[in-house]
């Protein structure tokens, strides 16, 4: 089978497409023909030598990505939940090798949900990490209540476009950050309220917020404290907080996740299938690449002005 490989930590030229063994699977994994896979931000990060690189190192040969939509094509002998010809999307093996950028992929039968009919692989392997990361932060790391005013940042990127449209699900009161241009897109997914950060300062603008989604790191979280009512919640993205960071968040009694790290969960992959075909969330798909093109999706992701997702279809 083809997979993009990653030969060593480091640039895109790197990411070299190969022929592999197709993987076997255990009594409780399925083998997925992969029709379409997503890159996020910890693929680009993980690929340069940071996120997941230190775990990965002695893995060989390194297959990143985790975000896939498919069909089963083989199931272990223990599977009963799903059967051959399902079609099926999730996040796999996160944090872990998800070995995603391949024809096909061994996948924990628990790790999945079928997909919607109503959407396309595409629509469906964009729905994945960055959708759970928005559900699991709302409902796992933090809890948004309804009538919670609820502060996202970059909220027109890949995490941030689901969290809007989550956060309104729960009832919540939307505030989103992004620059001018993606106004219309933001308030078009159900905000209430558009900043724009390049003319604006929330900081100034803003107090007795609720909940943040902090997805920026550096001072914005110390800033986004600022807004916080005594014992809102704050959960932060990004890793590299320093001790004055959490001392500020635990001095004004916050709820405080320093740093969520999104797990793999066929349960809430059912709950994201669910919203999907309810037409409740939607993905929006910024640019699709093939096969070949793995090293430009990559340089794309890179930018960090990706507006919804980027896709990789096979």
């Amino acid at each position: 089978m083809k997979a993009i490989v990653l030969k060593q930590f480091g640039g895109i030229e790197n990411l070299i497409e190969q022929e592999i063994t197709v993987p076997s699977i255990s009594e409780n994994e399925v083998l997925v023909k992969v029709r379409a896979f997503s890159i996020n931000p910890v693929d680009v990060k993980t690929r340069s030598g940071e996120a997941l690189a230190e775990s990965l190192k002695s893995e060989s040969p390194i297959i990143l990505g985790w975000d896939i939509s498919g069909i089963i094509v083989k199931t272990g002998e223990n599977v009963t939940s799903l059967k051959i010809d399902d079609e099926v999307f999730g996040m796999v093996n996160f944090v872990g090798h998800g070995k995603a950028y391949a024809e096909y992929v061994a996948i924990p039968v628990e790790h999945l949900a079928l997909k919607p009919k109503n959407i396309s692989h595409i629509e469906a392997a964009a729905s994945t990490l960055a959708a759970l990361t928005a559900w699991q932060a709302f409902t796992f790391f933090g809890k948004l209540n309804k009538d919670n005013k609820v502060l996202i940042h970059a909220a027109a990127g890949g995490v941030g476009h689901f969290a809007v449209q989550i956060a309104k699900s729960l009832g919540a009161f939307v505030i989103g950050t992004s620059s001018a241009k993606n106004k219309n897109f933001i308030l078009g997914l159900g905000a209430d309220k558009h900043i724009d950060y390049k003319k604006e300062h929330f900081e100034n603008i803003l107090s007795n917020i609720d909940f943040v989604l902090e997805t920026i790191g550096y001072n914005n979280f110390k800033k986004s404290v600022s807004v916080l009512r005594e014992k809102g919640t704050i959960v932060n993205l990004p890793s590299g907080l320093t001790e004055k960071d959490k001392k500020s968040a635990k001095q004004k009694k916050l709820n405080a996740c320093f740093f969520m790290s999104v797990y793999s969960n066929g349960n809430d992959m059912k709950i994201i299938a669910d919203l999907l075909e309810r037409k409740i969330i939607r993905p929006y798909i910024y640019k699709v690449y093939k096969f070949n093109q793995v090293q430009e999706a990559h340089l794309q992701v890179e930018t960090g002005r990706t507006k919804g997702k980027v896709i990789v279809e096979i």
